[in-house]
């Protein structure tokens, strides 16, 4: 598989560490399934850190567009960190930069949640 993910914890936040490629079959499928297990054990808020991911296709980028749906459907919120320029020009084209919330680093994404909850 081209794909590994790590968890961690931080701050009350579940960080996902993504490393590799998200891209159409096994990897895709793989994300989809974890971050649907993460949200189905009460994981709220989740900040993937994109920081070793060198390549998202469009299933991949399908992948995590479903993952955010869930979430949102079950009142969570999905945030992403440290995008490189290539999957930030996919989510351009797309038109998807309106559908994810996007931060530099993992830091900024996860005192945003702080900053939500204060709102």
């Amino acid at each position: 598989m081209d794909l590994t993910i790590t968890e961690r914890v931080v701050e009350g936040v579940l960080v996902m560490d993504l490393a590799g490629t998200i891209t159409l079959g096994e990897s895709a499928n793989y994300l989809r399934g974890h971050l649907k297990e993460a949200l189905a054990e009460g994981d709220a808020q989740l900040v993937l850190d994109f920081s070793r991911v060198t390549y998202v296709d469009s299933a991949g980028l399908g992948a995590l567009v479903a993952c955010c749906t869930t979430a949102r459907n079950g009142g969570g919120t999905v945030k992403l960190a440290h995008l490189n320029q290539q999957f930030r020009e996919l989510l351009q084209i797309t038109k998807l930069y309106t559908v994810f919330d996007v931060h530099d680093d993992e830091a900024k994404a996860i005192s945003s949640f702080e900053k939500a909850a204060g709102a």
